[in-house]
């Protein structure tokens, strides 16, 4: 039962993952705009990271643990992991970059330099923490800093959106807010199982499918729940008039009075 329930659990994370890249990709050929390229990188580097650093566990315990000894199988497990937090990195780069594009603020290359010069050596820091002191997990270890950073460069995520710069944003309030929901809930449902994951297996198998699901939302949403050509019209095309409210934040109530003053 539980063999066929991992297979289950693997398909649907492929037949996810290929599906936001392909949504998210549509977007960024459609409208060509930086805003779509920063969230197909997110998307690629969160699910690299999903299949390298946590279903490549799952892939070496189930194919490896028959021919090798249990303390090599968590040896591998813990590089496996290790080597996918770069990964992760630029998947958090993305989203604040993606973020910030969204309200309206721009990055340059120096803001690009500091956040990878302290991420990763946060990472080398984690190394040599687990190689001096033989009592840390690195499991346990790098759960953790996954559940921290992660709330972190989320909740950053989800204000940048929530308080754009003055005009400058490229969504609608009434986006911005369903969006950086969206993010926040995202983080707050994945970081949930993890503090309970050695209790039982199927905790982990809920947060890998929880992990894929939640990465999903914001391709979806903005294939089918906003108004994304509001803000990516090509240069020189005209605006109809609901898509120039919705672009300018202008309430229902004044868009009201602009059609009466225009009668």
């Amino acid at each position: 039962m539980l063999k066929y329930l991992v297979w289950l659990i693997f398909i649907l994370s492929v037949a996810l993952a290929a599906g936001s890249v392909v949504l998210a990709t549509r977007l960024r050929n459609r409208f060509r705009t930086e805003l779509f390229s920063s969230l197909l990188y997110f998307l690629v580097f969160i699910f690299t990271f999903g299949f390298y650093g946590i279903w490549g566990q799952v892939i070496i315990k189930a194919f490896l643990a028959p021919y090798i000894e249990p303390i090599l199988i968590e040896r591998f497990t813990d590089i496996s992991l290790l080597l996918g937090l770069p990964f992760l990195v630029f998947a958090w780069l993305m989203l604040i970059r993606f973020s910030g594009e969204i309200s309206g603020r721009k990055y340059n290359n120096r803001h690009l330099l500091w956040f990878l010069l302290i991420n990763f050596a946060i990472i080398i820091g984690m190394g040599l923490l687990i190689s001096e002191i033989k009592s840390i997990k690195p499991e346990v270890l790098i759960r953790y800093y996954f559940i921290i950073m992660n709330a972190f460069y989320s909740s950053a995520a989800a204000m940048l959106i929530m308080f754009p710069k003055s005009n400058r944003a490229f969504i609608h309030t009434y986006d911005s807010r369903k969006i950086a929901t969206g993010i926040f809930a995202v983080m707050f449902l994945q970081c949930i199982p993890l503090f309970f994951y050695t209790i039982s297996v199927f905790i982990g198998l809920a947060f890998i499918l929880i992990f894929f699901i939640g990465y999903t939302f914001l391709p979806v949403y903005f294939t089918y729940g906003t108004m994304v050509s509001a803000f990516t019209e090509e240069p020189g095309k005209e605006l109809s008039f609901d898509d120039f409210c919705r672009k300018y934040d202008v309430s229902p109530r004044e868009t009201d009075i602009i059609r009466e003053i225009c009668n």
